[in-house]
């Protein structure tokens, strides 16, 4: 007998393999996703602070890095710059006078030099990354959180 067509057993496989790739792609879009905005967030950030050093030495005056852990907002010279997800816990470590509440800035002035301090970005499973500041020579470096 020259039958076409499919055995039970082979659609009930097919079915079953279809259902586990549906299960699977899901959260791997997720871990895609989150890895993706972690990435633009340090991107976004590092590239502020550097912006802020580059303007401080052309308008020639102190030109301010702002972050707002609870808003997750950040301001580079008072002009809004950015948000970041709510999906990151954020740290700020900077000069006293420059913590206002969840809001902190780091100062870049025209010489070179800043108040110096630190952003910390942390994904929710614990890794991140720590922005540091130098006070002396207002370089912009990034480290992996241990």
């Amino acid at each position: 007998m020259n039958s076409r067509g499919f055995t039970l057993i082979e659609l009930v496989v097919a079915l079953t393999v279809a259902a586990i790739a549906l299960a699977v792609v899901p959260v791997s879009m997720m871990r895609l996703y989150d890895g993706m905005q972690y990435r633009s967030a340090v991107r976004d950030v590092l590239a502020g602070l550097k912006t802020a050093r580059v303007e401080a030495g052309r308008r020639g005056e102190p030109v301010p890095f702002t972050l707002d852990t609870e808003a997750r907002r950040y301001w580079i010279g008072g002009v809004a710059a950015g948000d970041l997800p709510s999906s990151l816990q954020l740290g700020l470590v900077v000069a006293d006078r420059e913590l206002a509440g969840s809001r902190g800035s780091i100062r870049f002035y025209p010489d070179g030099g800043a108040t110096g301090g630190s952003v910390v970005l942390r994904r929710e499973s614990g890794d991140g990354v720590r922005l540091r500041v130098d006070w002396l020579l207002g370089r912009v470096t990034q480290e992996p959180l241990s």
